[in-house]
């Protein structure tokens, strides 16, 4: 699926009969690609907010180190070894095994979450200096940090992302901010990388100015229905280690199912920005856990 240039790329052809996203089948006639930022307009700060505006994401191929991010998956699965998750926390390949959630538990939000290598990897210059830069102001990264991984095959409501947009749970601080969602590996469609919902953003940018706020929940697990209500398109590609998505808060977007047939662990991480001067909505400056109520 990948024509093997990380930092060129400009879309795989994808089969999209069979994608799934918590069990729902998505529709074919709406599913379209996500649009790589030229490399032409990398260096142009201007275009890339226009670009924001407009897409409500920036998809930046190859922005990071691949060995970076390798390394760091790498070091995540042998950290979660004795749950029993993989049999080769090298390539991440998932053990078919039952996986003993209390030692899963104290490795993840124990060992990895507040360890050194996660806020090392988070706060890597390739990231922290892009935002210095495309800030053009002191940033602040949310000490939330959130790492997902997927078991390949697992189904049903619960599994995959339910569609969100991200503003709904940071209400307390400012709008100004952007996520940084990124595959830690590759992830190509089979394995359940993000999709966004095109155009979505504008749509709750309006409804939250006109004072129509969603809850701080998701809006469904059916991906199906909301593209057909809202009349859009689900969008995606395949993912390469070392690629980055950065997007606006008022975006709706959800995870694919995990289907991949080699049996890998799809892992990403997301981390959010924003500039120091701004409100920080202080209900995200613990470490993630699966039991801090957002």
């Amino acid at each position: 699926m990948y024509d093997g240039a990380a930092a060129g790329k400009t879309g795989a052809v994808i089969t999209t009969d069979a994608l799934t996203s918590n069990g729902y089948q998505l529709d074919p006639v709406r599913w379209g690609e996500l649009a790589p930022v030229p490399r032409a307009e990398r260096s142009d700060r201007e275009a890339l907010w226009q670009r924001l505006r407009r897409d409500g994401y920036l998809y930046l191929p190859g922005m990071l180190d691949r060995e970076q991010v390798l390394r760091f998956r790498r070091y995540y699965f042998a950290a979660l070894g004795a749950t029993g998750l993989t049999d080769d926390p090298e390539v991440g390949h998932d053990s078919g095994a039952q996986v003993d959630r209390r030692i899963l538990r104290s490795a993840l939000f124990g060992t990895v979450v507040p360890g050194a290598e996660y806020a090392s990897f988070c706060t890597q210059p390739a990231l922290w200096q892009w935002f210095e830069w495309m800030y053009d102001d002191e940033v602040f990264l949310h000490k939330r940090r959130i790492l997902r991984h997927t078991r390949p095959g697992e189904m049903g409501i619960g599994t995959a992302t339910q569609a969100h947009y991200d503003l709904v749970y940071l209400r307390e601080g400012t709008d100004r901010l952007l996520s940084a969602w990124i595959p830690l590996g590759d992830i190509p469609i089979e394995r359940g990388p993000l999709v966004y919902l095109e155009g979505t953003h504008i749509d709750y940018t309006g409804a939250e100015q006109r004072g129509e706020t969603m809850p701080a929940a998701s809006m469904t697990a059916d991906l199906p229905s909301l593209a057909e209500r809202l009349d859009r398109r689900w969008l995606g590609t395949d993912f390469r280690a070392g690629d980055v998505m950065i997007h606006s808060p008022y975006i709706v977007h959800a995870s694919l199912d995990n289907v991949d047939p080699d049996g890998i662990l799809r892992l990403s991480t997301d981390i959010r920005y924003q500039r120091q001067s701004d409100p920080i909505d202080w209900r995200w400056q613990n470490y993630w856990h699966d039991r801090d109520g957002l």
